[in-house]
């Protein structure tokens, strides 16, 4: 029996003792979501061209991104997320393909 309270006791310690979520509720609710993010990384040396951008206020968020592709082109999406419409996507290319001929591996 004196086994059984031990355990429950340290049940009961444990409990009390983890700290709070980092998730929580908001503090209000019906206030509405408002943000707004942007990152751009370009490196010439390694064709390396990617960023980001996105804002919400409310319900809708608006946003676009860039990715350098292997090809040598641009792709640019820009978008729309809303409660009626959903993910809206504009999707763009800068640029033209490049496929080179002979393709030689790189060793470090």
């Amino acid at each position: 029996m004196n086994i059984q309270v031990f355990i429950v006791a340290a049940l009961v310690a444990v409990a009390l003792a983890r700290p709070e979520s980092a998730y929580s509720v908001p503090v209000d609710p019906e206030k509405p979501a408002k943000y707004n993010y942007n990152y751009q990384v370009q490196d010439d040396p390694t064709k390396n061209d990617f960023g980001h951008q996105e804002a919400r206020d409310g319900p809708n968020t608006q946003g676009s991104y860039q990715v350098q592709l292997p090809d040598g082109r641009l792709q640019k999406v820009s978008y729309t997320v809303s409660v009626d419409s959903g993910y809206v996507a504009d999707v763009m290319y800068e640029g033209e393909a490049q496929y080179p001929a002979e393709v030689t591996p790189g060793y470090a």
